[in-house]
């Protein structure tokens, strides 16, 4: 279904190369909305139109984890960038899903590894009862938070633009990443879990160790930059974390998201609200609040790489 204020930039061309949040974190950033100036994935009572999350991934032409002979690359842009407070800085932005993943679902039904385990190379996301696909506000969020960063002179590099029939599969889109030596990376996603449920929150890797994934170098870089953006979030959106996970913190632990096992630079997962929600879709499907959730992360990212 349209939105009337869904309006996504174009594509960029690109060269391809208890409860409240940590008192660190908030820097006296308030919790509650009245007080406030695949991988990724549905929490508990996710509802039945909700596929499940996997984020970051491998090439759709060979879905594996095996080390690609030709790093893998996301679209970044090629216009000049100004000089600010994230000079020197990379970022890399992951838009969870595709909307072209709901026309290839062989392909990215195709298992890949995930270090611990296997696991299907992406899925097509969730989206609201009104048809509003994840996949599409995911791309819309990312290209408002790529225009942010890029204004205080970051390097942006984004997995996927648009620019690609399905995917890139979630061991590839850890690789891309790691190829970049981002210094953040943020998966982008909204959640599908049961109507009631609303709110947002911050998924974090786990210590996780086998196969190709071992996380423990990013643990704690990860969830300081997942605590910054929580605490930006409130404070931008007005929205409050979480009601059905993360017990009031706007933070969740997972050890089963690919894009975090085999990521080797600090990432979160940013699920900016329930699409099977009424409420929380209300606020989704408007540009802007989505605008909002952008500069929330962009925030906390800032605050994360100037610390």
């Amino acid at each position: 279904m349209r939105h009337d204020d869904f309006t996504p930039s174009a594509p960029r061309p690109g060269r391809r190369r208890g409860p409240g949040l940590a008192a660190a974190a908030l820097a006296g950033v308030c919790l509650t909305a009245s007080g406030c100036a695949g991988d990724g994935g549905s929490g508990p009572g996710a509802g039945p139109a909700t596929a499940s999350r996997s984020a970051p991934s491998t090439p759709s032409s060979s879905p594996s984890a095996a080390p690609d002979p030709s790093p893998s690359t996301g679209p970044t842009s090629s216009k000049p960038l100004p000089r600010g407070p994230l000079t020197g800085r990379t970022v890399v932005i992951d838009p969870g899903h595709n909307p072209g993943n709901r026309d290839h679902t062989r392909e990215i039904g195709a298992q890949v590894d995930i270090g611990t385990g296997r696991k299907e190379c992406d899925t097509t996301g969730t989206a609201t009862d009104a048809g509003y696909a994840e996949a599409r506000f995911t791309l819309d969020v990312s290209r408002r938070l790529r225009t942010l960063l890029e204004e205080q002179g970051a390097r942006v590099v984004l997995t996927q633009d648009g620019d690609r029939p399905f995917g890139p599969c979630v061991d590839e889109r850890a690789r891309i990443g790691n190829n970049e030596r981002a210094d953040a990376v943020v998966s982008v996603h909204a959640d599908g879990s049961a109507a009631g449920n609303r709110g947002f929150h911050v998924i974090l890797p786990a210590a996780v160790k086998g196969g190709g994934a071992d996380t423990a170098k990013i643990v704690a870089p990860s969830r300081e930059l997942g605590e910054r953006i929580a605490g930006n979030f409130v404070r931008a959106t007005g929205s409050a974390p979480s009601n059905y996970l993360g017990d009031g913190t706007g933070l969740d632990t997972r050890d089963d998201l690919g894009g975090l096992n085999l990521s080797t630079v600090p990432k979160v997962f940013v699920e900016c609200g329930n699409m099977r929600d009424p409420e929380d879709a209300a606020l989704l499907t408007r540009g802007g609040w989505r605008q909002k959730a952008a500069l929330g992360i962009a925030e906390g990212i800032g605050s994360y790489l100037k610390r």
